[in-house]
């Protein structure tokens, strides 16, 4: 990589941890479909990187005094999510070139629906849901987590739907991300797919992230909520429309 390229990845991070700390669960979105639109570094490093980065952040923020946890939402949500991030990179490997075209497609509609799921103002339910709901959320949560270290959209929407305080459910969203960042980490290691290449360009990227996320809980930002999340629905829709007008030719040509 040159060093406007190493700049730009840079940049990407950048944007992806002020996203982070502003909402709680953009960067691995941002970072994903910023980098993958632009073409900076293949999908499978930059799902490792951000592996990386999201234990790293996670050390961060869960440092110090106990988290505030509810055992009965984390446990399902966690164990599901853990069969998925294995299914999920079960079914990475299992794809040829041409349907990583159908998976570029898909992670731009998944970016896309994040996006959405930051400005529409969903009801919280008076009760919490059933056991089953927490269980699909996290299933489908560490699929796309294992796919490509995105999957905060399903279980974002249904935590913030949940009758739960913030911190828990903050404190739930960190955790979930972790372990399935750390179940990814190990099967890739497992496979042989974690290159020098990756390690660096995490090396490289942590530093950024640490002192952006110590800043702005000491400094945080005085933007309304309503503004925060607009801003980063703009840079998600950018990010995720890029990758669908990228794939939607390829995935046209192959279905004619």
């Amino acid at each position: 990589m040159t060093l406007q390229l190493h700049l730009m990845f840079l940049g990407c991070v950048l944007l992806a941890t002020l996203a982070q700390n502003l909402t709680g669960f953009a960067f691995g979105l941002i970072l994903l479909g910023m980098v993958a639109s632009m073409n900076l570094i293949p999908l499978a490093e930059v799902a490792i990187i951000i592996s990386l980065l999201t234990v790293g952040n996670a050390l961060v923020n869960l440092g110090g005094p106990r988290p505030e946890l509810d055992r009965s939402v984390l446990m399902p949500v966690l164990l599901s999510s853990l069969i998925g991030v294995s299914i999920g990179m079960w079914g990475l490997g299992a794809l040829n070139e041409s349907q990583m075209t159908w998976l570029r497609l898909l992670l731009g509609c998944v970016i896309v629906i994040g996006s959405l799921l930051l400005v529409v103002q969903s009801k919280p339910r008076e009760r919490l849901s059933r056991q089953p709901a927490f269980w699909l959320s996290g299933g489908l949560c560490g699929l796309l987590n294992g796919l490509f270290s995105s999957g905060g959209p399903p279980l974002v929407y249904h935590l913030y739907r949940q009758p739960l305080g913030y911190e828990v459910i903050r404190n739930t969203l960190i955790t979930v991300f972790a372990a399935n960042s750390v179940t990814r980490l190990g099967l890739v290691i497992a496979q042989g797919q974690m290159t020098w290449h990756v390690i660096w360009l995490s090396l490289e990227a942590f530093p950024l992230v640490l002192v952006v996320t110590v800043l702005m809980r000491r400094y945080p930002p005085r933007l309304s909520l309503r503004a925060v999340r607009w801003l980063v629905f703009c840079l998600l829709l950018l990010a995720g429309g890029g990758l669908i007008r990228d794939a939607l030719p390829g995935v046209l040509m192959a279905s004619a």
